[in-house]
């Protein structure tokens, strides 16, 4: 007997990709570099030292993308635009053919039957604006408020989903403190600057949307983790507090209350960011819905000669690990993040806007890729959020990380995420037994095992 679990009516299934992820055609039709372009570029710096100057194509491939997900019954897409492909130094002149790309990608898309959610910013400034300083300047957040008037006012009446950064942790920090993402620097006071300008940015951007494109839903999307202590010890306890003020509750908190933790503001110390009067406020804006990337959970323990939060993950070997090894396999943390975002956080409408895994896939001799890793994967995620559903979570739609095997930022072509296999050599896509599977989910608004 199969257990099968059927969601609430007008429940979204969607897929998620990223413009630098898939696009390639870096140098086409007036885009000019991002800070992933040079990034990626510098020996050492990707996994396979490869780069997405051609990815997946999508930029020329595009309609083939949106074809196939109309064959599998997916009805809702969430994509990224690139900055630099519509306003080449950031700021300035817009780039009427960088437009128009994403014009006819929408079109296409209504064409058929499938919803746009649109997200203004996936980590790829323009290199120009890195080069005055990037987010650490101020400047660069009324930047992008303006760069989302020219979307907004160009795409604004056809698409109504709208998000304004995401997973601003990772580029913040991962980009700005540990160094492994562009632009590649290691510096706290930096990371936590970006930070703020970075939300400021976002609530700056929510007034401009609303106007260019009415009706409109908005939300901002992070990534989130179920944190829990190594032990009972207070050593181990405050340390998960410290990962969780950093990771979850200094991006969560601002948005929803109009403050950073005060716990975190203390530790950070001389390196927390300069805050102008009014920006809590500009931040708080309300929002539409929360966008929730969601892929592991992390068991944290104090550690003295740690990282800056003075704390290490602790990794339980009997704990089924994905193939990026710093990510446990761990459905029960989403179906607990869920309910921390309900009780904490006044129970806001939320879109699980990515959750996926990454596998070795093969293509075999008969054209065929097998993953039954990730359908397990994917149906135990999607059953903890079925039954936060059933707890009182407001939650309206998941998106599955990704579309296509891609570019995976520092890990190059290392990692295959996608529910398409992507064939580099040839760009061929072909269906996983993954694909297939979320056909039927997509189609039947249930899932199955």
């Amino acid at each position: 007997m199969k257990d099968i679990y059927t969601f609430p009516e007008n429940f979204k299934w969607g897929t998620a990709t990223a413009s630098y992820q898939i696009e390639g055609a870096v140098n086409e039709d007036g885009r000019a570099p991002s800070i992933w372009d040079t990034f990626a570029h510098k020996s050492g710096k990707i996994d396979d030292n490869m780069t997405g100057d051609v990815t997946c194509d999508h930029y020329h491939k595009y309609k083939e993308d949106i074809a196939h997900m109309k064959d599998l019954g997916i009805r809702n897409y969430r994509f990224s635009l690139s900055w630099s492909r519509i306003i080449p130094e950031g700021s300035g002149k817009v780039n009427q053919k960088g437009l128009d790309f994403y014009s006819r990608l929408v079109d296409e898309l209504l064409t058929a039957g499938i919803t746009p959610y649109a997200t203004l910013f996936h980590w790829d400034l323009p290199q120009a604006l890195q080069d005055a300083g990037g987010w650490a300047n101020r400047e660069t957040a009324y930047k992008y408020r303006d760069y989302a008037d020219v979307v907004c006012t160009a795409l604004g009446g056809r698409v109504k989903n709208w998000m304004t950064h995401n997973e601003p942790w990772v580029h913040s920090f991962v980009g700005h403190l540990y160094g492994d993402h562009a632009p590649g620097l290691k510096d706290l006071k930096t990371a936590l600057q970006t930070a703020h300008h970075m939300l400021l940015a976002h609530g700056l951007a929510i007034p401009v949307i609303r106007e260019k494109s009415p009706g409109a839903r908005i939300g901002i999307v992070n990534n989130l983790e179920w944190i829990e202590p190594a032990s009972m010890d207070s050593r181990d306890r405050d340390a998960a507090d410290r990962h969780d003020g950093a990771f979850n509750r200094w991006f969560l908190d601002p948005v929803f209350y109009g403050s950073y933790p005060k716990d975190m503001m203390d530790w950070y110390g001389s390196d927390a960011p300069e805050i102008l009067s009014g920006d809590m406020k500009t931040i708080s804006a309300p929002i539409d819905f929360l966008g929730v990337n969601f892929y592991t959970r992390r068991i944290i323990a104090h550690e003295n000669h740690g990282n800056f939060l003075k704390c290490r993950q602790v990794r339980y070997p009997f704990m089924k690990k994905s193939n990026y090894e710093e990510w446990e396999n761990n459905a029960e943390g989403l179906y607990r993040l869920l309910i921390r975002l309900k009780t904490d956080y006044g129970n806001p409408e939320m879109m699980i806007t990515e959750n996926g895994t990454p596998l070795p896939d093969v293509l075999e001799a008969n054209g065929e890729v097998h993953d039954p890793e990730r359908i397990d994967y994917l149906y135990r995620h999607m059953g903890a959020a079925w039954q936060a559903i059933e707890d009182g979570v407001r939650l309206k739609g998941y998106f599955v990380w990704s579309l296509l095997d891609n570019f995976e930022w520092c890990l190059g072509f290392t990692k295959r995420f996608g529910l398409l296999y992507t064939d580099y050599e040839t760009g061929k896509r072909i269906v996983k037994d993954s694909g297939h599977w979320y056909s039927d989910v997509c189609r039947k608004n249930r899932i199955e095992l």
